[in-house]
């Protein structure tokens, strides 16, 4: 009885269990972790600043660069055409072209090396002749003539609508001729000669036949023509 009278507690209650929480990667990885992310990000940044560098270098020499030779694009222009033969029979082309062609280099600091320059005639977009020209140097400032010459006959089919088409023109005695040049050229600055660029450039004539306009109105007379750039390399403008 004096057992049942004493204070029961219960058992005793276990201590409490220590729980570590497990480390990730163990040891050091994790300050290692961040310190390569931080290697990663400066050298991301050190190639940004490199590249904005380099690209803010370029945009002053080439602004400087314009400023002191100031380019100028090339003029071509056909002062003169005389055609005393063309005439189309058996899907054969028989021609005689002969023309005067300007070329002007307004720059006053830059030269030109012609070092090819390749001259086609064509008639509705069909090339009919062709002849090779220079080379030659073309000093700042001037004015060279050049003078391509096309003689000969070549089979040439044409189809019905260019036929027609030629047939209207015979009719008028003035034909639309094509004459496309093209070209390898290199400037020259001072002692400095850049690369080999290939412009192209087009003439799109309208030729009166000689021996078929014998009057003196102005309208059977060549007239000037200017031609265009069919491929800018680097011109600024």
């Amino acid at each position: 009885m004096s057992q049942l009278n004493g204070a029961y507690y219960g058992p005793s209650i276990p201590p409490p269990k220590s729980y570590r929480r497990p480390s990730s990667g163990g040891g050091g990885c994790g300050c290692l972790s961040c310190c390569c992310g931080c290697i990663f990000n400066c050298i991301i940044s050190l190639i940004c600043k490199i590249l904005t560098t380099v690209l803010i270098i370029a945009a002053v020499l080439v602004f400087l660069f314009w400023l002191i030779v100031r380019p100028n694009v090339l003029k071509f222009h056909v002062s003169d055409a005389s055609l005393t033969r063309f005439t189309f029979s058996n899907n054969t082309l028989h021609y005689n072209l002969a023309l005067n062609v300007s070329i002007r280099n307004p720059n006053r600091r830059v030269g030109v090396y012609y070092d090819q320059i390749e001259a086609l005639a064509l008639y509705d977009d069909v090339r009919f002749a062709s002849q090779s020209l220079g080379p030659f140097f073309q000093h700042t400032k001037n004015t060279t003539f050049i003078n391509p010459l096309f003689n000969g006959q070549r089979v040439t089919p044409l189809t019905a609508e260019q036929g027609s088409h030629f047939e209207k023109e015979n009719g008028a005695g003035i034909f639309s001729i094509d004459l496309n040049l093209f070209m390898n050229v290199r400037f020259k600055f001072l002692f400095f000669k850049s690369h080999t660029v290939r412009p192209k450039i087009r003439c799109g004539l309208h030729v009166p036949l000689k021996s078929r306009n014998t009057t003196t109105s102005p309208d059977a007379a060549f007239q000037a023509t200017d031609c265009d750039w069919i491929y800018k390399r680097w011109w600024i403008r």
